[in-house]
């Protein structure tokens, strides 16, 4: 016992230790300032930095884990941010009234598109109102009549013409239903048809041909009769035209005086006149008719989807550089959509259907994207970055089914693009995208590293408090000194550091809602707790909250429990036996990680094979798993085999695993379980060890210390703990060790033991119940030492084989 004593931990290295005075003078304070995030000082700075740069490129990428406060400390800066800056203009589309595939961009001051509506609206009102009624006007009826009469005039008088040669010849001329006609005359009557046949051959044949003369005769006179009708339809046209256009001008000078100081709109508004006078004579160009009362919706209808802007999104001119979160940044969702509509089996748009995306509506602001989101979509991610280099949003129909006809698509013009993109995104992929895409170190210049951890000291542990408290009051519940002390401690045991805080602050918020259930229960349990006001969480509370997680996640590792206690897994936790010992593992099943023990075993003979890795040989090894068994063989010839030739066959396992193993935490009890074989020297059975090693033996940290030791000490409690049972770790692993309450009490007791280590003689030692031994100036191993037997069974095996070889 008194060789391992040096190696045995003291209970107050076991937990980090946490000044419940100090938490508790931080929650009687009334300072109630606001804390929005916890540490994360190297981020901040350099997100202040992106967010003040205005040059082209300097986007940012935020590199962390989701729950470490990035969203948060982001959203508060660039609130601070975004009220020193200028409201962005609005934008709206309106009709290309040359081409309206190609619908033109209108830049407005905040506010000013939804008074352009208004206009516009109001000014369609004007237009209803102005016409049919501008055509009753007596003026233009007078001006029609002639027009009319003019026409009249020369029809006439062509007619009466070709009346008199008529009469000449004894026929006379009449109209019926618009067309002219001949009729003989007999005895100065006009003769009828059956009159007409009465009459004899030669007669009728005379008549004939006079009629037959007359008829070129009415033609020739009327040969100028398309030409008249073309005139008096161009006289009317004019007439109508310069009627709408008398009638517009009041109209749109009081538009155009609105807007004097626009250019945009003063360029639409001028480009409107030639179709509001097409559109007037199209639809509106009739006479004043109540009766077309219900025609007067599809006119109104018809002049709003020619007139009326599109706003893609209003502002007022308080708010400042808007921010924007897109959660799903698909291609409609980023840059706008054309929507679509079936008019009569033909798939029909207009500008009036442009919807915006998020850069639209984050222009002149600032866009906050998720890149593990984004770079699933290829064309999207593209997509942004040609509207980055070229500083305009260009948008694109969607792709329709081959099998539909009669597509009406838009091209409308591109908006300049002044945006500040913000991705949040893991650190693996930061540096994927960095290596296998030259654009994106040229557009997002600017990184914010989040960090996992955030060291302790006076600001992060007030940090830490006043958000858990801030937290608790907006609940309407309160927290206790010693509820706040296990909620740190809960962080540290995240962390795994003793001087460290997680820096995932949502999984501690998480906890104290948990805890505020088992609270609030006992609160009603107790007999006399009549009293109102807020619940106050307990340290029970929080103990409660953690178990009942562990509980509920619990069934897997419990199982794995079970199967040892019933000798399917074969685990022995206390005696002596030769070559073998009890190794540490950790698992990670979906958001449950435990602990639990396995058996690593050695077997040595003459040979020269060497160490035989049998994890490797079946392909469930993974590569650092099989450095770590190979690094045994530097470390065995470094140690034993300075004067010989090491050559020797050895074969080492984890029992009864059937899954892939990773990692060089096993390096440690693998080289004690072969020294062990090589010795013939039995291992404690009742000391489980994990830890890597170097070739010179010295002891590494490993990660999952608390798991691995609180696995293999359920294992001991449920056996039942004789107090020679422990756990051998790596002493560089102490400051890792965040145990919990049953560990530490039993360690407290001297039921249980944490062995801190430096050096493979260290475990051995422990292990053995021997001196390692240490090599004398002579270069030689005590002979009883661990390490002397060791060198002498190494050279025994060596002189076996080398004899073989030379027989």
């Amino acid at each position: 016992m008194e060789l391992i004593k040096p190696f045995i931990l003291s209970p107050d290295t076991l937990e980090p230790i946490i000044d419940e005075e100090k938490i508790a003078n931080i929650l009687d304070s009334n300072i109630d300032a606001p804390v929005n995030f916890i540490g994360q000082e190297r981020a901040q700075s350099a997100l202040e930095f992106g967010l003040d740069m205005e040059m082209n490129g300097y986007n940012l990428f935020v590199m962390g884990e989701p729950a470490t406060g990035r969203h948060t400390l982001i959203d508060n800066l660039l609130q601070e941010v975004a009220k020193t800056k200028e409201t962005p203009f609005e934008w709206c589309y309106v009709n290309n009234f040359d081409d309206n595939r190609c619908p033109n961009y209108i830049r407005l001051a905040p506010g000013e598109s939804k008074k352009l509506v208004d206009d516009i609206d109001s000014f369609i009102d004007e237009l209803m109102d102005t016409f049919p009624a501008a055509f009753d006007n007596p003026a233009y009826q007078r001006k029609k009549r002639a027009i009319e009469r003019e026409f009249n005039l020369k029809y006439e008088s062509a007619l009466e013409v070709v009346e008199s040669k008529a009469l000449e010849n004894q026929i006379i001329l009449y109209e019926e239903k618009g067309s002219v006609s001949f009729a003989p005359v007999v005895d100065g009557k006009p003769v009828n048809d059956a009159d007409f046949t009465q009459l004899d051959e030669a007669t009728r044949q005379n008549f004939y041909e006079r009629i037959s003369e007359l008829e070129v005769f009415l033609n020739e006179s009327l040969l100028e009769l398309p030409q008249w009708k073309r005139e008096t339809s161009e006289q009317q046209r004019n007439l109508t035209i310069e009627t709408i256009e008398t009638a517009l001008r009041p109209l749109i000078k009081d538009l155009e005086h609105s807007y004097a100081a626009d250019l945009g709109v003063i360029k639409f508004i001028r480009d409107m006149k030639s179709t509001l006078v097409e559109l007037v004579q199209e639809l509106m160009a009739g006479e004043a008719d109540e009766e077309k009362s219900g025609e007067e919706i599809d006119v109104r209808k018809a002049l709003e989807e020619q007139l009326l802007p599109n706003i893609l999104f209003s502002k007022n001119a308080t708010d400042g550089a808007p921010i924007i979160y897109e959660p799903n940044p698909t291609f409609q969702n980023m840059f706008g959509k054309i929507e679509y509509s079936s008019v009569q089996g033909s798939v029909y748009t207009s500008y009036r259907m442009i919807r915006p995306g998020a850069l639209h509506q984050s222009n002149g602001g600032y866009l906050l994207i998720e890149a593990d989101k984004l770079i699933e979509q290829a064309a999207v991610w593209e997509s942004l970055k040609l509207a980055l280099k070229s500083q305009k949003i260009r948008m694109e129909s969607p792709v329709f089914e081959p099998n539909i006809v009669n597509v009406s698509s838009l091209t409308p013009q591109p908006i300049p693009l002044d945006v500040k993109i913000i991705m949040m995104g893991s650190r693996d992929l930061y540096y994927l995208m960095q290596e296998h895409d030259n654009e994106f170190s040229e557009l997002f210049r600017v990184l914010a590293d989040f960090e996992h951890y955030i060291s302790l000291n006076d600001k992060a542990m007030y940090g830490f408090v006043q958000k858990s408290k801030q937290f608790a009051k907006s609940h309407n519940f309160e927290l206790s000194s010693d509820a706040v002390s296990q909620l740190m401690n809960f962080s540290f045991r995240q962390a795994e550091h003793q001087h460290k805080l997680s820096a995932r602050f949502a999984d501690v918020l998480e906890l104290i809602c948990e805890s505020q259930f088992y609270a609030k229960k006992s609160h009603k349990a107790e007999p006399f707790s009549t009293e109102a006001g807020p619940v106050v969480i307990q340290r029970e509370n929080v103990m409660q909250a953690l178990e009942g997680k562990q509980y509920r996640t619990g069934q897997i590792s419990e199982s794995f429990l079970e199967d040892i206690q019933e000798g399917q897994i074969l685990i022995d936790t206390s005696g002596f036996s030769v070559g073998k010992l009890n190794g540490l593992t950790v698992l990670h099943i979906g958001d449950t990680t435990f602990g639990t023990p396995a058996r690593i075993s050695a077997t040595v003979y003459a040979g020269s094979n060497g160490i035989v890795d049998i994890e490797r040989e079946v392909d469930l090894g993974k590569s650092i798993h099989s450095k770590g068994v190979m690094l045994l063989t530097g470390y065995l010839g470094n140690k034993y085999a300075q004067d010989f030739s090491l050559s020797f066959s050895a074969n080492i396992a984890l029992e009864q695993s059937y899954g892939q193993i990773d990692g060089d935490s096993a390096s440690l009890g693998e080289v004690c379980a072969l020294i062990s074989a090589i010795t013939q020297i039995p291992l404690n059975q009742s000391i489980a060890i994990t830890g890597s090693i170097n070739q010179h033996g010295q002891v590494q940290s490993i990660g999952g210390v608390n798991e691995k030791i609180e696995g293999f000490f359920n294992l001991c409690t449920a056996r039942g703990l004789t107090g020679e049972q422990g756990v051998i770790i790596p002493r560089t692993n102490c400051i890792n060790l965040i145990l919990n309450k049953t560990v530490i009490d039993a360690v407290k007791k001297g039921r249980f033991h944490i062995y801190a280590v430096d050096h493979v003689d260290d475990a051995l030692t422990i292990l053995t119940g021997k001196q390692a031994g240490v090599l004398s100036s002579r270069g030689r191993y005590p002979r009883d030492s661990v390490n002397g037997i060791a060198s002498q069974r190494l050279r025994h095996i060596a002189d076996i084989v080398n004899s073989d070889f030379s027989e």
